[in-house]
Parts: C-alpha cells; sequence; structure tokens
C-alpha cells in the first residue's frame, strides 16, 4: 500500500504544476482534459487503495461541503441567466471534488505525506521557471503572447494576477521547506534556491496581490512556528527573491515582453548564482548543531502584526478605484498604484446577494448581474472575490456549503502540528488571495490549495503530531 501511495501521490501533487502549463485549465479543451485526468486518478485511487473515503468528521464536512456546492451548482443551471458560464462552473467543481478525494485518501500515507510540499513546490518552480524562459533566452523561447497584459508575466497561466500568486505560493512553500529541521538538509537547501525564480516571476506580474499575498503567507508561517529556524529561513527565502527583483534595475530589458538577448543571459547567470548561494547559506544553516530550534516569543506578536499590516494593504491597494479610467500601467510603476475596478465589481455582487440572499441569481450569473448594473462600460465575467461571488450566484445555500468545506480543514488544521505550518500558511495565502481575484476560475491556482486542503484533511485520520512538530 506504501508503494501504491507514492506512485499516486506523484502526479497527484504535480498536477498543479502540469496544469498551469496549460494556460492554468482555464480553456474549455484544458479543463476538460484536467476534469478527465483528476477522475481517472481518482479511479486509479479507488481501485488501489483501501477505503478511499475518509472517516474523520473533518474530512467528511469538507467532502460533504465540496460536493453540496458541486450538486447546488449543478441545480443552480435551472435558474441560471447564461447557461455557458454556469456550465464551465460545474466543470471547475468537477476538478476539485476528485481532487481532494484523491489528496484526503492518498496521502495518509506518511511517505506519500511527506512528498506534499515538496512536489507541490517542484511544480509550481517549473511552471514559474517556463513563463520566464522567454525573457531569460530570448530568440530561442516563443510563448505565446498575451496582448492584455502588456509587459505583465502572464506565462504560463496567462493571468498576471493569476501568476503572481502561483509564485507567491511557491515562495511560501520554499520558506516551510528551508525551515522545517525534520528535512534533510539537501531538502531545505534545494528549496531554498527555487527562491530567486519564483521572486523573479513574482516581481515581474508587477502583481500587488500577489505580492501582499506572500508577505501574508510568510507571516502566517512565522505565527504558527515562530523558531530561530523559521525566521532564518523565511528571511533567506524573502531576502533571495528580493535580490532576484532587485537585479532587473541592472537588467531592466527583463521587464519587458520582448527582452534582449544579453539580458536575459545575464539574468539566468543572476538567477544561477542567487540559487547557489541561497542553497549554500541554508545547508550550512542546516548543520549548525541544534539548528536554532529555539522559540522565540517576540516572533509570534511581530508577525501578526505583520500579517494585518499586509491584509489591510493589500485589500486597500487592490480595491481602491479610479472609475472610467485606462488600467494601470503594465509596468513596474504599476506597483505603486492603486487603481483598480474591484470595488464596483464587489459592489454589483453585494446589490445581487440583496436582492437574491437564499438561492442567489444563479450560477455564473454574475456577468448578467454586471451587465446590468455595471457603472462604466466594462465587460466583466467575474466578482473577483470568491467569497462575493459566491454570495451573488449561489446565495446563503452556496455561502453555507463553501463555509463547510473551509470548516472542516480547519478543523482538521488543529490536529496538525508545527510540522504543517508550511501547508497552513499556504492555504491561508491562497484564502486571501482568493477573496481579491478570480482563482476559483483559474484550476492551477485553486488545485494548489485543494490538494493542500486534502494533506491536511489526511492528518485527521492518523494520531495528531507531537509538538515538535515530529511523529510521536
Amino acid at each position: 500500500m506504501r508503494s501504491r501511495s507514492v506512485v499516486l501521490a506523484v502526479p497527484l501533487l504535480l498536477g498543479p504544476g502540469l496544469v498551469a502549463l496549460f494556460s492554468g485549465g482555464y480553456p474549455d479543451t484544458d479543463r476538460l482534459a484536467t476534469a478527465i485526468a483528476t477522475w481517472a486518478l481518482l479511479a486509479a485511487v479507488a481501485i488501489a487503495l483501501p477505503r478511499p473515503i475518509p472517516r474523520s468528521r473533518a474530512a467528511l464536512a469538507a467532502l460533504a461541503g465540496l460536493a453540496g456546492l458541486t450538486a447546488w451548482t449543478a441545480a443552480s443551471l435551472t435558474w441560471a441567466p447564461l447557461g455557458e458560464p454556469a456550465g464551465e462552473d460545474l466543470q471547475r467543481l468537477l476538478i476539485y471534488l476528485p481532487a481532494l478525494v484523491a489528496a484526503a485518501a492518498v496521502l495518509r500515507e506518511p511517505a506519500a505525506a511527506r512528498l506534499a510540499e515538496p512536489l507541490v513546490l517542484a511544480g509550481i518552480t517549473g511552471a514559474i521557471l517556463y513563463g520566464l524562459s522567454e525573457r531569460l533566452l530570448p530568440g530561442v523561447v516563443d510563448l505565446a503572447d498575451v496582448l492584455s497584459a502588456g509587459d505583465r508575466l502572464a506565462q504560463p497561466l496567462t493571468y498576471w494576477n493569476a501568476t503572481g500568486a502561483f509564485a507567491a505560493l511557491g515562495l511560501v512553500l520554499a520558506a516551510a521547506l528551508a525551515g522545517d529541521p525534520v528535512r534533510p538538509p539537501w531538502l531545505r537547501a534545494a528549496a531554498a534556491a527555487t527562491a530567486p525564480v519564483l521572486g523573479l516571476g513574482l516581481y515581474l506580474t508587477f502583481s500587488r496581490g500577489g505580492i501582499g499575498t506572500a508577505v501574508a503567507g510568510l507571516a502566517v508561517l512565522l505565527a504558527l512556528a515562530p523558531t530561530r529556524r523559521r525566521l532564518r529561513a523565511a528571511a533567506l527565502v524573502a531576502g533571495a527573491a528580493a535580490l532576484a527583483a532587485a537585479a532587473t534595475l541592472a537588467l531592466p530589458a527583463v521587464t519587458h515582453l520582448e527582452s534582449a538577448p544579453g539580458q536575459g543571459a545575464a539574468m539566468a547567470a543572476v538567477l544561477a548564482a542567487l540559487a547557489g548561494a541561497a542553497a549554500t547559506l541554508q545547508w550550512r544553516a542546516a548543520a549548525v548543531p541544534g539548528d536554532g530550534g529555539a522559540r522565540l516569543p517576540r516572533v509570534r506578536p511581530l508577525a501578526v502584526g505583520a500579517l494585518v499590516l499586509a491584509l489591510a494593504g493589500t485589500a486597500v491597494v487592490v480595491a481602491q478605484v479610479e472609475r472610467r479610467g485606462p488600467g494601470p500601467e503594465a509596468a513596474p510603476s504599476r506597483l505603486a498604484s492603486v487603481q483598480s475596478n474591484r470595488y464596483e465589481y464587489w459592489r454589483v455582487a453585494l446589490r445581487s446577494f440583496a436582492e437574491h440572499p437564499l438561492r442567489g441569481a444563479g450560477s455564473g450569473g454574475f456577468q448578467a448581474e454586471w451587465l446590468r448594473e455595471r457603472p462604466f462600460r466594462e465587460g466583466v465575467r467575474d466578482a473577483h472575490s470568491l467569497y462575493l461571488e459566491t454570495a451573488a450566484e449561489l446565495g446563503l445555500v452556496g455561502l453555507a456549503l463553501l463555509a463547510l468545506v473551509f470548516g472542516g480543514v480547519a478543523s482538521a488544521a488543529r490536529r496538525a502540528g508545527p510540522a504543517f505550518a508550511g501547508t497552513l500558511a499556504t492555504l491561508a495565502a491562497w484564502a486571501l488571495h482568493a477573496g481579491l481575484d478570480w482563482d476559483w476560475e483559474m484550476p492551477a491556482l485553486t488545485l494548489v490549495a485543494v490538494v493542500l486542503a486534502g494533506h491536511t484533511l489526511a492528518t485527521s485520520e492518523a494520531p495528531p503530531a507531537a509538538p515538535d512538530g515530529r511523529d510521536p
């Protein structure tokens, strides 16, 4: 059973990174292929593993919530104003549901569970490196242009904010693995080495929400595990990521879609050097006797304070509105701008919820509500917030089912010790960004959260972790 779980865990955990390479799974064909692959994986799990359905209350609650949300979305097709977007919403849920069931089953096996964070991080890093490839090797690699992105890094998910959030989740996982005392030194060094690629990718998206999400995720990580080794690893990962971004000051061509071959090659060398330096520093830190395991009582309140600032700052920067004007410049100056139209999207979503509080306007109905209520001419499909869009389209019933999913995962998280700090911090970072953008509609991005949620639910099937994060 152990070997079967490990074999099944590999495609499951690399899945988000692989789906990211196909436009994040957003287009119809790629979404269908992702759904077929996910159900095929679940079928393999059901055949290969005994008792694939978990028995713990937390896991059953989360799975029941997601199954109920899928069924309610399907039912809403009968009153949804637009059939196509409603069908697309249902298709995405038919990806997330089998992925969550498969993850909760496969990752119960400790050998498979140990692969969760490293393989998810590997998939994210590979996808971001693929997106950067045409800037590092211009003339050699030529990816499809996303005209609406301008100079912002949109590949591979084809939406710059989603790509930025993807990289941000990777940075949180990198810091968690680099500071995890139970991981082998080589793995901790390898995790630190991913930071420059992820940092450059995040910066080149010019995504304010993505940067805020990375800061918030690192703050949650330190709040959950306020030790010297965790603080040192977080500082190392954040520093390596920041240095990679700062290198664009000397190599500005990399910030443009049409990069210069010489500067692209130079940036590739910079990334390699920074990765090597980060890996070396982390390797040496891991070799220190005791490895800084002492708790730092002052770190937790500081981390909580940083989290509050990150939450408030991200919400303000992303939600501030400058109506009717052109969008923010697709350049580094965008990071200093507070221009956005999200506040208007959210206001229309709340107004729609007030009109249809119980069952909502129907899945995919926000698009029609926006066309009816919009204060300026702009075509918008999503409310740019999972929570407000769920309220507007699926009403109180949909919100209750979504809360059941989150509540089940949170209940399982209470059993998890410090060894799960990275998973929980990554989930918290995703939950923040999902409230500010249409992450739910981007399968690759949401699958990171779904797989890690399954990892958390799997812990509710096993004895609680020891206080030091090691198996009891």
